[in-house]
């Protein structure tokens, strides 16, 4: 598997320079906000979202000043959610660090979450970007939308797999079609290029957010997440939702039992992971997965050879074999 380090060479440099433009953006006269925005940036990712951008961008033209622009406020806007969901979720930790409303509490945490929402509309109007204003706000719709469908569903466990599907599409994949679509849109790219881009982040989420979902039957060693953690917060996943499909009624009633009454019984959750496993449900998502991958990479097989086009083959592939 190729390295992130090598995936991104194609748009290396202009990366490089979209942190010193992205820390700009983010940048407040207030104290308080300056150091609360400084620390957003210094337990930044793998910039995973920004390659997208960027890559996608070199695909379908050149990377330019509106590049930067569609990046940041994909930036902006999803670290917004990513703080506002940690309040909702009353999570103390995201990936390792301290979340804003640990260390500051649920009031500040929602009113950072609203200074990024703004400064990631601002950025749009302020460069007159509205074509990437109405991407990246129909993302954020599409987010919500679909937190609030998970939401409604894990209070009623009757998720089937094509409502699986569309959660999954609005939660995770809506933000990489975003990105794809904003990075071909920056580029100058004609409406039907960027709709095939925007097809294509849609199955790069997909398969993105399977392997998220896999991971919660694993070990959780390598993720700082223990494996039941899902089935904790009442959340039906697809590993799990094929094994109930599949399972005969006793068994099925058993699981979902642990789900709605002994969620917080780790032998309970151990036992469930196992089943989940004995029932074939990894194997199922894992062939998704694949399935999604596929039909990513012949979307990206209609462009012309390129650094671009290899790069976003191997951010696809880095997305569905990463063990974090």
């Amino acid at each position: 598997m190729r390295t992130l380090e090598d995936i991104k060479q194609p748009v290396a440099a202009d990366l490089d320079t979209f942190e010193g433009h992205f820390r700009q953006v983010m940048k407040s006269d207030k104290m308080l906000l300056d150091k609360i925005t400084h620390y957003i940036i210094r337990r930044k990712g793998k910039q995973m979202r920004p390659m997208f951008v960027f890559l996608s961008a070199s695909l379908c033209g050149n990377v330019n000043h509106n590049t930067h622009i569609a990046a940041s406020m994909i930036e902006l806007l999803h670290t917004a959610t990513l703080v506002h969901d940690d309040v909702v979720d009353d999570a103390h930790m995201r990936r390792g660090f301290f979340s804003i409303n640990a260390l500051w509490k649920n009031k500040i945490a929602v009113l950072v979450g609203d200074y990024l929402l703004s400064r990631g509309l601002l950025v749009s109007v302020e460069n007159n970007q509205f074509e990437l204003l109405r991407i990246t706000s129909r993302a954020v719709q599409e987010m919500s939308e679909g937190e609030l469908l998970q939401q409604q569903k894990s209070r009623l466990l009757d998720i089937t797999e094509a409502v699986y599907f569309d959660i999954i599409t609005q939660k995770t994949a809506s933000l990489i079609a975003a990105c794809c679509e904003a990075g071909a849109s920056s580029a100058g790219a004609a409406p039907e290029i960027r709709e095939k881009m925007n097809r294509f982040g849609h199955l790069a989420g997909l398969a993105f957010q399977v392997k998220d979902d896999i991971f919660d039957y694993g070990d959780g060693s390598l993720i700082g997440k223990p494996a039941g953690i899902d089935i904790q917060e009442r959340k039906m996943t697809l590993p799990l939702i094929y094994a109930l499909r599949e399972a005969p009624a006793p068994e099925r009633k058993r699981a979902l039992q642990t789900v709605r009454h002994y969620n917080t019984d780790a032998k309970r959750v151990r036992e469930l992971v196992q089943w989940v496993h004995q029932r074939g449900g990894i194997q199922y998502a894992v062939e998704k997965m694949h399935e999604f991958r596929q039909q990513a990479v012949a979307i990206l097989h209609e462009f012309d050879p390129s650094p671009a086009r290899e790069s976003l083959i191997g951010l696809v592939d880095y997305t569905i074999a990463r063990e974090q």
